[in-house]
């Protein structure tokens, strides 16, 4: 019998090891980053408050290409900064969702950062 690891599991507990240590702010909220193998999403939180501040997915009905690739994660990123920017945040702590910073995350992470966020 073949005994595999729990991928999901895993990733439930980093995702948890991170949220221990970050948290977002009115000043500095959370830009938390969900990725499943079709899309990925990106929401700018505020947990003191418990509200989202801006949201962005590539399920969105106007985005208008698959959402499971590299490309995708970028103009989602850059959505995410352009809508944080309109709600006047420019400062945001990164959530990488227990997920590697790489591929698909690291490319949002880039979008937005190219779109003007900081973190």
């Amino acid at each position: 019998m073949v005994n595999r690891p729990d991928t999901k599991k895993a990733r439930a507990i980093r995702h948890k090891r991170v949220r221990g240590k970050i948290s977002g702010t009115a000043e500095c909220p959370r830009l938390s980053v969900f990725r499943s193998l079709a899309n990925i999403s990106a929401q700018v939180i505020d947990d003191v408050k418990g509200v989202t501040l801006a949201a962005a997915s590539s399920q969105e009905k106007d985005f208008g290409m698959y959402g499971g690739n590299k490309e995708a994660a970028k103009k989602v990123g850059e959505i995410i900064a352009q809508r944080a920017k309109d709600a006047g945040i420019t400062k945001v702590v990164f959530d990488r969702g227990g997920n590697i910073y790489h591929g698909r995350v690291q490319a949002l992470a880039e979008g937005a950062r190219e779109g003007g966020l900081e973190f």
